[in-house]
């Protein structure tokens, strides 16, 4: 059994302990005490040394904690070196996790689910179909008032029987391990956490989302959040240059100038269509009616896009016995529009060739579409529906 250090110490950095067995590649160690954090309550793993061995994860196998090393260890005493930038910032986040969660629970009934913490932010799921822009706003503001107070943190250890007040039951029995904030907050956790409140740093909400059941909100806190800030600050400068505008005025015009492009998109589409009617109706007037008295145009095109052709093919089969086909070359596909009056399936005829021709496709009596796989088959379908 290995004795878990960080459960009475979160604090404590370097360690000596006895690497009592390892794995036949030497890779896997086990000591008799660590206090490296395995992943564990949407926590991640701590890192550091053992023997000056990198340690690049940390697993819990219930009873014992396995060290998965970058390089082969003995057994044997050790010198062992939890890496603490990377702890520290995992006990910010966890931390204001408790708060966070404790806030919405006891300001507006909002129970957590569920918590991950990630290597860029963490989230909380909260029990809920929506959530107002307003109560987040307000639980950034109450959490980081909380911050400021500088409550206590503490951890206790209680019978699960007697163990009452906890944010969440706890389904454990036995001895349950108790995190809590000064009249705030008790949880049960294994976690690593800070010894009071203002260690936290400022706690930044930053997205809030739907998913499938719940509400997912993500946050930031300590050195993370002011990371973010920062970054998010330097963005926000740099589209102010771009604009040669103050910083409170980008937003503005962002939302103006997605406007006006907006704008102008729909009045290009519009001019595209109008070429599109026109060219059409100037191919019919130009082709020459064949058998039946049906007109019949075949466009090539060596690369593109069909619906670059979809608004040409419907002005040409506007008219009179009109049969158009629109034929790329890269990737291969068609598009076959026919009028009504042509006496042409356009669906039909062109499932039938698509799959003689080992490709698929479809669509209306009036106009459909398919691709094949390579330009022989493309061929192949060009020779059958033009007949």
């Amino acid at each position: 059994m290995t004795e878990r250090l960080y459960y009475t110490d979160s604090y404590l950095r370097e360690f000596r302990a006895n690497l009592v067995e390892t794995s036949p590649d030497g890779l896997t160690a086990y000591l008799d005490r660590t206090a490296f954090y395995p992943a564990s309550g949407g926590q991640p793993f701590d890192t550091g040394t053992i023997g000056g061995i990198p340690v690049v994860e940390a697993v819990d196998e219930e009873e014992r904690i396995a060290h998965r090393l970058a390089a082969p260890a003995a057994p044997g005493p050790v010198a062992c070196s939890v890496d603490w930038p990377r702890r520290f910032d995992h006990m910010q986040q966890h931390s204001g996790q408790h708060l966070l969660s404790a806030v919405f629970a006891e300001c507006f009934r909002l129970k957590t689910v569920s918590f991950h913490l990630g290597a860029q932010s963490s989230t909380i799921d909260l029990e809920a179909d929506s959530l107002d822009p307003r109560v987040a706003a307000e639980a950034e503001r109450r959490s980081n008032q909380l911050v400021c107070e500088n409550r206590p943190v503490s951890v206790s250890f209680e019978d699960a029987t007697a163990a009452g007040d906890l944010r969440k039951a706890s389904e454990r029995t036995g001895t349950l391990r108790i995190v809590s904030i000064a009249d705030l907050d008790r949880s049960a956790c294994g976690g690593t956490h800070v010894r009071a409140t203002g260690e936290i740093g400022v706690v930044l909400l930053r997205k809030v989302e739907k998913t499938r059941k719940t509400v997912r909100v993500e946050f930031l806190c300590g050195a993370r959040a002011v990371a973010r800030a920062h970054a998010d600050f330097e963005a926000l400068n740099r589209a102010a240059q771009a604009y040669s505008a103050p910083l409170d005025e980008v937003p503005a015009l962002v939302a103006a100038q997605l406007d006006a492009a907006r704008a102008a998109d729909k009045a290009r589409r519009k001019l595209e269509l109008e070429l599109a009617g026109y060219r059409g109706r100037e191919l019919y007037q130009s082709c020459v009616p064949g058998a039946g008295g049906i007109r019949r145009h075949i466009e090539r095109a060596a690369r593109g896009n069909l619906e670059d052709l979809r608004a040409v093919a419907q002005s040409f089969t506007s008219q009179p016995a009109a049969v158009f086909l629109a034929v790329l070359e890269e990737p291969p596909a068609l598009l076959l529009a026919a009028s009504a009056d042509s006496g042409v399936d356009a669906g039909a005829l062109l499932k039938t060739a698509l799959s003689a021709a080992g490709g698929r496709g479809g669509g209306t009596p009036r106009m459909a579409q398919g691709s094949v796989a390579d330009r022989a088959g493309l061929e192949q379908v060009v020779a059958q529906v033009s007949r």
